[in-house]
């Protein structure tokens, strides 16, 4: 069984793919003694997934596909119910986060014991849209939440922690959901700051003011779903 099973989901990424794939295998051939990666296509029209064959082929892996485009939360969800490492962690396709990221969360996991890494960037330009999409999301999580989530890019979790159906979101949301529920679990947590490059091509799918709104009224969905089960849970 693999110790490590690394995920890279994309959608319409075919001039990225290959070479970030290219660039993940040469790490992790160097710096993992057992690993699997599992590539999920979300739907992809422009080729993505037949590409992502051609340059995972060789190493161990995993080739999914949505017959439609779903969401990050989806490939996220596909993936980790496809993973057998007893850790996980993720990557989009796009080149902007570098394989020796995932060293650098793994790192963190031996030294500290967390349960979950998550990540922050140490520099990322987006453009100021997303600043304020970031600003707006931490406010609201510790308004509606009451916890303080500084998670930026990807984490890395025990398998076992990540239950694919008891998690709501197929969408961008989801990266929030399950972070602000290992928080209220008190799981053990640290933090690290990682690079973030400029995408090698193509533009950013979640980086809209749009997001916002939808974020807001997911967070007070979930905070609702929660307040249910706990009083359902309580008149049990």
């Amino acid at each position: 069984m693999p110790d490590l099973s690394l995920i890279v989901f994309a959608f319409n990424e075919a001039q990225n793919v290959g070479p970030v794939l290219d660039e993940l295998r040469a790490w992790l051939d160097q710096q993992e003694r057992t690993f699997e990666l599992i590539f999920v296509d979300d739907g992809s029209t422009d080729g993505t997934g037949e590409r992502a064959a051609q340059h995972l082929d060789g190493c161990p892996h995993k080739c999914l596909r949505h017959a439609s485009n779903r969401g990050i939360g989806a490939a996220l969800k596909t993936g980790v119910a496809a993973a057998n490492g007893d850790w996980v962690t993720f990557l989009p396709a796009d080149g902007q986060i570098p394989a020796e990221s995932v060293g650098t969360l793994r790192a963190a996991a031996d030294a500290s014991g967390a349960d979950v890494v998550f990540s922050v960037y140490d520099h990322r330009d987006d453009g100021f849209d997303r600043k304020i999409l970031s600003a707006g999301v931490r406010a609201l999580i510790t308004l509606v939440h009451g916890v303080s989530l500084r998670s930026e890019g990807p984490y890395l979790f025990r398998r076992r922690l990540f239950v694919p159906q008891e998690l709501a979101s197929d969408s961008f949301f989801l990266n929030f959901e399950f972070p602000i529920g290992v928080l209220q679990a008190g799981l053990r947590t640290t933090e690290v700051t990682i690079e973030c490059r400029p995408r090698r091509s193509g533009a950013s799918k979640t980086a809209r003011l749009s997001v916002i709104g939808r974020v807001a009224k997911e967070l007070v969905d979930l905070r609702i779903r929660k307040t249910r089960t706990a009083l359902r849970r309580f008149t049990l």
